[in-house]
C-alpha cells in the first residue's frame, strides 16, 4: 500500500513584496527544518498543492525545483517528490549533543547499517545510491523472473539471453566487440577474480596495485597465491616497475582505486607489451567505468589485447550491491575453461537474478537508470569540488575522490570529522604496508545530497584547521 501524501500547513501572503514562489519555498524549508515534514515523506503533486493554495502550478514547480537544487527534496522515478533523507537533521543538532561514533566506527570496522544506526554520515567508498531506483521497473523485472520456470540444468556460463544482452551493452558502453561466447555471468567482480585464481591454481605470484583494492589481495591470498604489491601513482599502475615473474596482475585502469587515476594510453601499451613478454595474464577490473564527468570513458583494456586480458565487471556500483550480478569477458577458449572450473566448484549465479537483469537490459530500464545516476553523481561530485576544490584528485570519474593531505594531518582530520558525525577512511586501508600516498578516500554514493553538503562543510573546516 502506498503512503499518503503529507499535507503541510502553509500560508502565502499575496500582499507581501516577496514572490509567492520564494514564500512557498521558505515555508516548506521551515517545515523540514522543524521536522513538521519528516525525511522520506511524500509531498503533494505540484498540481494538487497548487489547487489547495490557489496559485498557479508554476509557483509550486519552481519552489520544488529550488528545494531540489538545495538538496531538501528528492524525486523518485514514477513515485513523486519526497523530503530528502537527512542522516543528521538540523533539528537534532539544536536539541541535543551530536551523535558521536564508536571507536570501531571511526576505524571503519562497522557495517554500513551500523553506521546508519549510529547516525553517521558514512563517506566510505564502494557503494552506490540505491534510493532513487525506478521501483516500477524493478517490480516488473522481478515479476517476470518469478513467472519463469526454473532450469533443471543451469549453464555455468550463465543465461544465454543475458550473455547476448551483456555483449551488446559492453559493445555500446566499453567499445569492445564481443559475443555471448566471450562472457561468463558471475555474482560480481570478487566472484570473477576468485574463479580466475581457481583456474590458475595456487602458488601464482599475483601482482596487485599498491595502494589498491584490499579485497583483491584477500581473494588471491585465500587461493594460495603470493600477492606482490605493484607501484601505482596518480595515473595508475606503473608497468616499468612490474617484476617479470608475475603470473597475473590485477589492475583498475578506468578509475584506479583509491587514487582515482585513469591509465593513459602509453602506459596501457607498455602494460600489454610487458604481459606479452612475460606471459602474464592481466585482470582488468572495470571499476567505476560507467560514471565519467569530463570526457567519454577510454575503451576497455581488453579491447587492445583480448588474448592477454580478462575483463571483470559488475552491476553492484551501477544498480544495487545486493543484486549479485557481474561478468567475466575473456577469449572463448578461456571462458570455456573458466566455466568448467566453475562447474567443478559448484559455483553459480542465481537464475532469477539473471532473468530479472536480462529483462532490465532488454527493456532499456538499465540504460535509463544509468543516465539518471550519471546526472545525480555529477551533481554530488560538483558539490565536493565546490567545498574542497583544487585539493581533490580522481574527481573526473566514479563514485569516490582522493583528498591528499600531509601525513601528520590525516589522523586529526579523521578524528575531527568523526566528532561531528562524519565517517571517512584514509589511504592506509588501501595499502599492504605503510601508505606512500596520504589522504582521505571520500565516497559520495551512500549519503543523500543534503547529507553530503553537511559532510563537506565538516571536512572543509577540519582540513582548514589541520592541513
Amino acid at each position: 500500500m502506498s503512503r499518503p501524501d503529507v499535507d503541510p500547513v502553509l500560508r502565502l501572503d499575496r500582499s507581501a513584496a516577496e514572490p509567492l514562489t520564494a514564500q512557498l519555498a521558505s515555508g516548506l524549508r521551515e517545515a523540514m527544518v522543524s521536522e513538521a515534514l519528516r525525511p522520506g515523506e511524500r509531498l503533494p503533486s505540484s498540481r494538487a498543492l497548487a489547487v489547495r493554495l490557489g496559485v498557479s502550478r508554476t509557483v509550486v514547480t519552481d519552489a520544488y525545483q529550488q528545494l531540489y537544487a538545495e538538496g531538501w527534496l528528492e524525486g523518485r522515478h514514477g513515485s513523486g517528490t519526497f523530503v530528502a533523507e537527512r542522516e543528521l537533521s538540523r533539528t537534532r543538532h539544536r536539541r541535543g549533543p551530536r551523535a558521536t561514533p564508536s571507536n570501531e566506527a571511526v576505524r571503519g570496522r562497522v557495517s554500513r547499517e551500523q553506521a546508519r544506526s549510529e547516525g553517521l554520515l558514512d563517506l566510505r567508498a564502494g557503494a552506490p545510491w540505491v534510493h532513487d531506483h525506478d521501483r516500477a521497473a524493478l517490480r516488473r523485472a522481478w515479476r517476470h523472473a518469478a513467472e519463469q520456470a526454473p532450469s533443471d540444468d543451469p549453464d555455468p556460463r550463465g543465461l544465454p539471453r543475458l550473455r547476448e544482452l551483456l555483449a551488446e551493452h559492453l559493445r555500446r558502453s566499453r567499445g569492445i566487440h564481443i559475443g555471448p561466447e566471450n562472457i561468463l555471468v558471475t555474482r560480481g567482480t570478487g566472484n570473477g577474480l576468485d574463479l580466475v585464481a581457481a583456474l590458475l591454481g595456487p602458488g601464482v605470484r599475483a601482482g596487485v596495485e599498491e595502494p589498491g583494492y584490499g579485497r583483491a589481495r584477500s581473494i588471491l591470498a585465500a587461493r594460495g597465491d603470493h600477492v606482490v604489491p605493484c607501484p601505482t601513482d596518480g595515473d595508475g599502475i606503473r608497468p616499468e616497475e612490474l617484476p617479470d615473474d608475475l603470473g597475473l596482475v590485477y589492475t583498475t585502469p578506468a578509475h584506479q582505486y583509491p587514487l582515482g587515476g585513469r591509465l593513459p594510453v602509453p602506459r596501457r601499451e607498455r602494460l600489454l607489451n610487458w604481459a606479452e613478454r612475460t606471459g602474464a595474464l592481466v585482470v582488468e577490473d572495470d571499476y567505476d567505468a560507467e560514471f565519467r564527468y569530463d570526457v567519454a570513458p577510454l575503451p576497455a583494456l581488453y579491447g587492445l589485447d583480448p588474448a592477454r586480458v580478462v575483463l571483470l565487471g559488475t552491476l553492484s556500483k551501477t544498480l544495487d550491491p545486493d543484486l549479485g550480478i557481474g561478468w567475466i569477458v575473456a577469449e572463448p577458449d578461456l571462458a570455456d575453461r573458466l566455466a568448467r572450473t566453475r562447474a567443478e566448484l559448484s559455483d553459480r549465479t542465481s537464475g532469477p537474478v539473471q532473468v530479472a537483469t536480462a529483462f532490465l537490459l532488454e527493456r532499456g530500464d538499465l540504460d535509463r537508470h544509468l543516465r539518471r545516476m550519471r546526472r545525480e553523481y555529477a551533481r554530488r561530485r560538483a558539490l565536493l569540488v565546490e567545498y574542497l576544490g583544487p585539493r581533490l584528485s580522481g574527481d573526473t570519474a566514479g563514485l569516490h575522490v582522493l583528498l591528499p593531505l600531509p601525513e601528520e594531518a590525516v589522523a586529526p582530520v579523521v578524528a575531527a570529522a568523526a566528532r561531528e558525525g562524519v565517517l571517512v577512511e584514509d589511504t592506509s586501508r588501501s595499502s599492504d604496508a605503510a601508505p606512500s600516498v596520504h589522504g582521505l578516500v571520500i565516497g559520495y554514493g551512500t549519503v543523500s545530497y543534503t547529507g553530503l553538503r553537511r559532510a563537506c562543510e565538516v571536512l572543509a573546516r577540519a582540513v582548514e584547521r589541520y592541513a
